[in-house]
């Protein structure tokens, strides 16, 4: 796949970029959700998350992260993550996932004017879904998500063997789902977006 900075010039802008929020920029394994609290390792920014934020803020890219666990669990959560990415307001109307409406509300809070080049990044197949039927591109998480929903420090532990099973049954799942790409985790995301652009330059529509 090429890397953003080789992008043909023609290559469309990127819209906007949304991310959930736990397991996937936050709480690797996304335990909060099964656990319904979270300790500091939880608040650590998961692997690339940092970085892609960082990149996409350079590119002038508007960003949010969208989650379901209670407001102040999730401002919470992402206390590292950077001051400017806006989270979706917590708003008792949305429906759930995996109705489209979550996603809409994030763009409609970033001023995005349209739905073509918008992206969802997510570990969580019910977020991924409502992404789906938002009408955005979706990107998929595999190890760093609820799929396999493991710390950081349980991942690093097992065989590789084992490790390429839970990584391939995740992938199996995301695409089963129809979403657009899967990647392990955010340190890959600069590349697949950058693939997407190429698609979106082909013609290719989500």
């Amino acid at each position: 796949m090429p890397h953003a900075d080789v992008l043909p010039q023609n290559a469309p802008n990127l819209t906007a970029v949304l991310f959930g929020l736990s397991g996937c920029l936050v709480d690797f394994g996304a335990h909060t959700h099964k656990y319904g609290s979270h300790s500091a390792e939880h608040r650590e920014a998961t692997p690339g998350a940092l970085d892609s934020l960082l990149s996409l803020q350079r590119q002038q890219i508007p960003c949010a992260w969208l989650d379901e666990l209670p407001p102040a669990l999730s401002q919470s959560l992402a206390a590292t993550l950077p001051d400017w990415i806006k989270p979706l307001q917590h708003c008792a109307t949305i429906q759930p996932w995996p109705a489209p409406n979550a996603c809409w509300q994030a763009l409609m809070a970033l001023n995005v004017e349209r739905l073509d080049g918008c992206v969802l990044v997510s570990g969580e197949p019910r977020l991924l879904q409502s992404g789906l039927n938002a009408g955005l591109w979706t990107i998929g998480l595999a190890s760093c998500g609820s799929l396999c929903g493991l710390s950081p420090e349980q991942w690093q532990a097992l065989p590789p063997q084992e490790r390429d099973i839970k990584r391939g049954k995740a992938t199996l799942h995301l695409f089963g789902l129809g979403v657009h790409s899967v990647i392990d985790h955010l340190g890959e995301l600069d590349t697949c977006l950058a693939d997407i652009s190429l698609r979106r330059l082909k013609g290719e529509k989500p």
